[in-house]
């Protein structure tokens, strides 16, 4: 086992190396005192919020789904329960978000959690060539295709953001 990891290692890093996806990472100084995880990577990296997209953690009807947005607007929680075929949905414990996925929150990256769940990722994403997901810890963005974030998930596109 022993073999030590880089310092920008995580088990979405790992995911992506293991599914031979092509992606840049985009690390940056986390500022403690953000009032927001997305929109400080967005600033701190120059790149435009929508494309850099934050992973909320959903209750759905009891089970966990996630949702994927982006910075620039809000998760309709609405939209993402109809998204899952379901009539309601609510924000997850943060603590239970952690235990679920195995990151921190502000860390928290749709690939490589510790257990999967539904994943929907807002149409938006299908316009652009890239988007910017958390890499698995607080400063740390990965650069990937939509397509590739999809396929690697599992996942389904929905208009669930709404711009703030």
């Amino acid at each position: 086992m022993g073999r030590k990891s880089s310092s920008q290692g995580t088990p979405a890093t790992a995911a992506l190396a293991a599914a031979g996806v092509p992606f840049v990472l985009h690390p940056y100084v986390h500022d403690p005192s953000a009032a927001s995880y997305g929109a400080e990577a967005a600033e701190a990296l120059g790149i435009d919020p929508e494309k850099v997209f934050k992973t909320l953690m959903v209750e759905v009807e009891g089970r966990l789904a996630v949702g994927v947005v982006p910075v620039s607007g809000s998760l309709d929680l609405k939209a993402f329960a109809a998204a899952l075929g379901a009539k309601k949905a609510s924000m997850a414990d943060p603590a239970v978000a952690e235990r679920r996925t195995g990151y921190v929150l502000g860390g928290i990256s749709p690939l490589g959690q510790r257990q999967t769940s539904p994943t929907v990722i807002d149409g938006s994403a299908l316009a652009l060539e890239t988007m910017l997901v958390s890499g698995g810890k607080r400063g740390l963005d990965i650069e990937v295709a939509p397509a590739d974030l999809l396929r690697l998930t599992d996942g389904i596109t929905a208009p669930i953001g709404t711009p703030k």
